[in-house]
């Protein structure tokens, strides 16, 4: 018989019983009861009598220690092999190329220009017949995302081709990454960076011309980056996903364009030019070529605080060549906190400022108040304490940058100071070129 005849049944029965009739809440609470009770029976069945389902699987499973050599190998080939699987789901030069056919083949008109288009109808066509490998591309979701103002509802072939690309880029690039993965953990050590980068440099044309003895300080040049950026907390380690999530990976494999112009190479810190410079600049500070910077040595670059090894070096030009970046304003902000408050105050600021009095004297300029200055930064950073400024408050005005170049450079606060007449000449400038 069925469980919603029963049910009925048995709430149309009368009490019978000795007691009173039921209350209304007791007659629902009854129908809730048997309800669940012949529903759990018609869903599950029979009741299950196996214990097992009350026990807590195991979920955790520690790494093998260093003379468990069996289960490190064992460990080894398992991530190998599941790497090499997850590399064969990719697509291959030749799908894509099929896929870029097929793609062109369902266009559907009008062109915008020379841009081709798809409708979504199509676009399904291409996905059905492009192949399994395919099949995550070519859902509603993707083609919403990429569906801009085309009257007709169509998306730039193009563009999805960019977007397939792209994952497939990012896939193989995770996959590369994860075989240099020692710990297997998703993430990498620096020794681990340091292998990556160290076989990746015969693949790209741009660094043909380094020499292999200065491998090691490029290497030691490239991951810095990596590491200053994206490990602020120096755990000694980064996270494979913020690696790609980043754009210094897709600055390094730019190298791989054999015709980078000279203007890109020189802005990208992992050019073979910019990796020389820097080491150049170390180099000409080292007078006494034991291999560290001393705090005189230093002073020459500019903010004189410490003695430096390369890694260290590396660091303080990453952080003032890049000022308005969160991680170096931290890295500035705790030179410029020399009693370790947390917070820079007047004093801080007056300790700072001094230097730079004094070298307007040294080159015949008047020294500018730093009372002036003072408040003109308290102003530029609105801190939440009118009388401290913390890290936080710096980032939040986003006048970090302009804040510690007043701070430490000379050069950059006479810009500063002169920002107006600099901007009134460079019209003039403008204008008479428009004039000729």
């Amino acid at each position: 018989m069925d469980w919603k005849e029963i049910l009925r049944r048995r709430l149309a029965t009368p009490n019978t019983g000795p007691n009173k009739k039921k209350s209304e809440q007791e007659l629902k609470d009854e129908e809730m009861d048997l309800f669940t009770k012949y529903y759990s029976e018609w869903k599950g069945g029979r009741k299950n009598t196996n214990e097992f389902y009350k026990t807590i699987p195991r979920f955790y499973y520690r790494l093998p220690a260093e003379d468990e050599v069996l289960l490190q190998k064992l460990r080894e080939e398992s991530r190998a092999v599941f790497l090499q699987r997850k590399s064969r789901e990719l697509l291959d030069n030749e799908e894509l190329q099929n896929l870029w056919f097929l793609l062109d083949k369902h266009q559907t008109p009008p062109m915008i220009g020379e841009e081709a288009m798809i409708n979504y109808e199509n676009f399904l066509k291409v996905g059905e017949k492009a192949g399994p490998k395919c099949k995550q591309f070519f859902t509603a979701k993707v083609f919403a995302k990429l569906l801009h103002t085309d009257s007709y509802g169509r998306i730039s072939i193009m563009q999805f081709f960019n977007y397939v690309m792209r994952k497939v880029w990012l896939h193989q690039t995770r996959i590369g990454l994860s075989l240099y993965d020692v710990a297997g953990q998703g993430y990498l050590r620096e020794s681990d960076l340091e292998n990556y980068i160290l076989e990746l440099i015969p693949t790209l044309p741009q660094l043909d011309g380094l020499e292999k003895s200065f491998y090691s300080f490029y290497v030691c040049t490239a991951v810095r980056k990596f590491f200053f950026f994206l490990d602020p907390l120096r755990t000694g380690k980064i996270k494979i996903q913020d690696i790609l999530a980043c754009s210094f990976l897709d600055d390094l494999l730019e190298l791989r364009d054999e015709e980078l112009s000279k203007e890109s190479q020189e802005t990208n810190w992992f050019s073979a030019p910019s990796a020389l410079r820097v080491y150049g600049q170390y180099l000409n500070l080292d007078k006494d070529h034991n291999g560290m910077l001393s705090k005189e040595e230093l002073s020459r670059y500019g903010t004189a605080t410490m003695t430096n090894d390369y890694k260290t070096y590396l660091d303080f030009v990453l952080a003032l060549e890049n000022r308005k970046e969160p991680a170096a304003l931290q890295y500035i902000f705790k030179l410029l906190d020399i009693e370790n408050k947390g917070y820079l105050n007047v004093f801080s600021l007056n300790y700072f400022f001094r230097a730079i009095q004094e070298l307007m004297k040294i080159h015949g300029q008047d020294p500018v108040s730093f009372q002036d200055v003072k408040d003109e930064i308290f102003d530029m950073v609105k801190p939440k304490d009118p009388l401290k400024i913390s890290l936080q408050d710096l980032i939040n005005s986003n006048q970090g940058d302009t804040v510690t170049t007043i701070l430490i450079d000379l050069n950059g606060f006479w810009t500063y100071e002169n920002r107006e007449a600099l901007v009134a000449n460079d019209n003039e400038n403008s204008t008479d070129l428009d004039d000729t």
